[in-house]
């Protein structure tokens, strides 16, 4: 059980980490911070360059400390949260990542929400510190305020959309 849970965290965390830099640098096929802020403004976003820093600096830290496995059910909350937020973003297209859908966010959101579960393992810094088994209500609390603090940040930055930009608008009547 140890060697998985140490695979998945360490890919899984990677993967969430790599998606950060991608929003923040040049590096992973990103296109820098321009490029990041560029992709939260078309995505219907306001807050300009600091939206873009904070959900890639969130990514990067949840997915590093969920590879390491260090403060898990807090890396796992942080990891839900933006991760919901994609998911989100997706979710007009769909289920299926090759139509653009919400597929690839919404697994990452539940991997790191059955690591905030199940902890991570023997092969962990949590485990080396004596972080050995979480209380389960922080995990529960993890499970709750990662999704649902994805959706209040949604919520408060989503930017009301032009006309221009293809949302219908009220027209007087005729």
């Amino acid at each position: 059980m140890d060697t998985g849970l140490l695979i998945l965290r360490v890919v899984v965390g990677l993967l969430i980490a790599g998606h950060g830099v991608q929003k923040v640098s040049y590096r992973l096929g990103g296109h820098g911070l321009a490029g990041g802020t560029e992709e939260f403004r078309h995505d219907g976003f306001r807050g300009g360059p600091l939206t873009a820093l904070a959900a890639g600096t969130g990514q990067i830290g949840a997915g590093l400390f969920l590879a390491l496995g260090a403060l898990t059910p807090l890396a796992a909350m942080v990891a839900m949260g933006v991760m919901t937020v994609a998911a989100t973003v997706k979710l007009p297209h769909g289920l299926w990542v090759q139509d653009d859908g919400y597929e690839y966010p919404l697994v990452l959101v539940v991997v790191s929400g059955a690591l905030a579960l199940t902890g991570p393992g023997r092969w962990s810094a949590d485990h080396a510190v004596g972080l050995t088994a979480w209380p389960m209500w922080l995990s529960i609390v993890a499970l709750v305020l990662g999704p649902s603090s994805g959706l209040l940040s949604r919520a408060v930055l989503r930017r009301p959309a032009t006309p221009e930009e293809g949302t219908a608008v009220a027209r007087p009547a005729d």
